[in-house]
Order: C-alpha cells, then sequence, then structure tokens
C-alpha cells in the first residue's frame, strides 16, 4: 500500500465548506509566518499590518497624533492599493521587504500591528481571520480621534482583536468581544502582542465572552472570559461606542446582532452611537439566476426595522458614513465597503 505523503504544517487545506479572507488571500505568502497550532489543531499565522499614513495629511484633517506613532511619508498610499509593503519613501520595494522579512518588519515595531490568525475555516471559524471591514473600521477610529478619545468602547464579534486594538489606542477602555474560548485566546494573545501600542494612548483592552443569542451577560467565574460584577457596571455606565466590524454574513447571526444592540442600549446610562461596517457581496445564485446581494440586503433590512423600534425612551437614528476618510492602513479599500452610523438618542 502507497501512502500519500504528508502535506507541510503551512499548506492550508480547502474544502467546500472553507472560506478565505481577500486579506489574507492576496497578501505575499513571505507575510504568512505559521506560528503553532491552536487548540482545535489549526494552524495559526502571524501577519504584520503596517501603518502607512501621512501624519502631515492626518493634521491637515485636524487628528491629533497619539499613541501611535505616525509613518512620515511624502504621500498616503492610495486606497486599493492592497499593499502591505514599505511606506513610501522608506527606499524598498515589496520585493525586498519580503526578503528581509522580519528583519524589515520589525524596524519599527511602532508602525506594526501584529495579529495571530487561522486562514482558510469552516464557515463557522470565520471570525479566526481578518477581514476588509475591521481595517476599514480601524481607519475611521484613527480618521475621528476626537470621538473616541477617553471613551469607553464595546466590539460586537471582534474575532482577533485588530480593531479593538486600534480603538484602545485611543480610548480609555476597549471590551473586545467574542464567544468561544479558543477564539478568545488567540485574540488575548494579539492584544498582549500589540500592548505597546495600546499602552502608550494609554487604553485597556479586556477580552470577554458576549453570545448574542444570550439575554445576560456571563458572570460566572468558572468560565474563561466571564464578566465581573465591577466590569459589569463599567460597561452599562461609561459605553459610549458600540462596533461591529463585517460580522452580517448570515442572516440569522444579523438578527441576533440588531436584538444585541437593542438589548444593550437599554441597559447602558448614556446616549451612545453604533459604528457597523459591511462588505457588500455579491453572489450568483441558481435560484436567483442572478448576481444577489442576500446577506447585505438583509443587513439593510434589518436597519430599517431598527429605525421603527422605540422604547418610549430611546430612538434609533440611522446614517451612511462618507469613506473618504484618510487610509492609513494598507488594505484594498474597494466600492463595496461600507460603513453606517446608527445614532441612539433620547426621546425628548
Amino acid at each position: 500500500m502507497v501512502l500519500a505523503p504528508t502535506p507541510a504544517m503551512d499548506e492550508v487545506t480547502f474544502r467546500s465548506d472553507t472560506v478565505l479572507s481577500d486579506v489574507h488571500l492576496y497578501t505575499p505568502n513571505q507575510r504568512h509566518l505559521m506560528v503553532r497550532l491552536n487548540s482545535m489543531g489549526q494552524p495559526v499565522f502571524l501577519s504584520r499590518f503596517k501603518l502607512l499614513w501621512n501624519q502631515d495629511s492626518w493634521a491637515d484633517s485636524g487628528v491629533e497624533a497619539g499613541g501611535l506613532r505616525a509613518v512620515r511619508a511624502e504621500e498616503t498610499p492610495p486606497a486599493g492599493t492592497g499593499s502591505l509593503g514599505s511606506p513610501p519613501g522608506s527606499g524598498r520595494t515589496q520585493e525586498e521587504d519580503d526578503l528581509l522579512g522580519d528583519e524589515a518588519q520589525e524596524s519599527s515595531p511602532h508602525d506594526v500591528i501584529k495579529i495571530e490568525h487561522t486562514m482558510a475555516t469552516p464557515l463557522e471559524d470565520v471570525g479566526k481571520q481578518v477581514w476588509r471591514g475591521a481595517l476599514l473600521l480601524a481607519d475611521y477610529i484613527l480618521s475621528q480621534w476626537g470621538l473616541f478619545q477617553g471613551r469607553t468602547v464595546l466590539e460586537l464579534g471582534a474575532g482577533m482583536g485588530l480593531t479593538s486594538i486600534i480603538a484602545a489606542t485611543v480610548a480609555q477602555t476597549v471590551y473586545c468581544t467574542d464567544v468561544g474560548a479558543d477564539l478568545l485566546t488567540m485574540c488575548q494573545r494579539n492584544i498582549a502582542l500589540n500592548s505597546h501600542l495600546t499602552a502608550a494612548g494609554g487604553g485597556v483592552v479586556k477580552v470577554k465572552e458576549l453570545d448574542w443569542l444570550k439575554d445576560d451577560l456571563c458572570t460566572d467565574p468558572k468560565v474563561p472570559f466571564s464578566w465581573s460584577e465591577e466590569d459589569v457596571s463599567d460597561l452599562y455606565s461609561h459605553t459610549t461606542i458600540l462596533l461591529a466590524a463585517e460580522v452580517f454574513y448570515d442572516d440569522d447571526l444579523t438578527d441576533a446582532l440588531f436584538k444585541t444592540l437593542f438589548r444593550l442600549t437599554r441597559k447602558l446610562k448614556n446616549a451612545c452611537i453604533a459604528i457597523l461596517s459591511v462588505e457588500k457581496r455579491l453572489n450568483f445564485t441558481l435560484r436567483d439566476l442572478d448576481v444577489t446581494c442576500e446577506a447585505y440586503d438583509h443587513f439593510r433590512s434589518a436597519l430599517r426595522q431598527l429605525e421603527k423600534l422605540a422604547d418610549g425612551r430611546r430612538r434609533f437614528v440611522v446614517e451612511p458614513v462618507d469613506a473618504s476618510f484618510p487610509q492609513c492602513l494598507a488594505y484594498e479599500r474597494i466600492q463595496q465597503l461600507e460603513l453606517w452610523k446608527v445614532l441612539v438618542e433620547p426621546v425628548t
């Protein structure tokens, strides 16, 4: 009997239900360094996302440089470059950066966000990858320094924590939430990998479990990533910003997210704002014999329904966000990426 050769540990096996983020698909192989297997036996890779912003252009837009040190360059890289290479003016090409590897990446640690993640995963594990919507939301946070500075922020469905890490360079406290002990452990590792970035601005990231299908927060101290009474009190007393990036790919989960959003805002003591990022994904279906955007259409429908909800004390105002703000993280900012703002205001 001839045995099939054993695949290398860093060879990702694609199956019919495997999903791969475009962020990883278009990143050169040299950028993905396999570091270990997670508790589920999945290969874990380390990617470095460089901040490629122009300090002068951000100063012109009224953004103050805080915990993150801006890369000085002659021009901001154009949207859609899709390159994670050296900033303009560095004198190195993408290929040279790839050959230099870790040495080039570590030359300026305050300009690099390190994220451990998986790559090709089943649909239920897509939170273990990095998605473009998280990068778009991170860009928005950096363009709205005044809105986030000193605030308490709650991110729903945080995945690998990239957006929460960026938020913590500005905000005072960030509750970085998702479900699954393995996912949350990976997220916690990413928080630790980037603690030098958040510490510079004085921000604190707390990784917690928050299940959209449950009405209450888990406060059982025996459960990993559960909530202490102090954290629950702080969450409801001080949170003014909620975030969610690229979590609208399944209709049932989208419904659960909006129910959670409604439920949480009823318990918050302050008026708040929710900022949601979504990618309008086009799919050809045999049922319709046409290109459709079913998940996106359901998301938009849920937004309209949210506007109609009222509890006598608060109302929801939905507004699109102009995505023309500067891009300081290198990724492909495609036209299908959108940001939506939900203002939760008291009824007068």
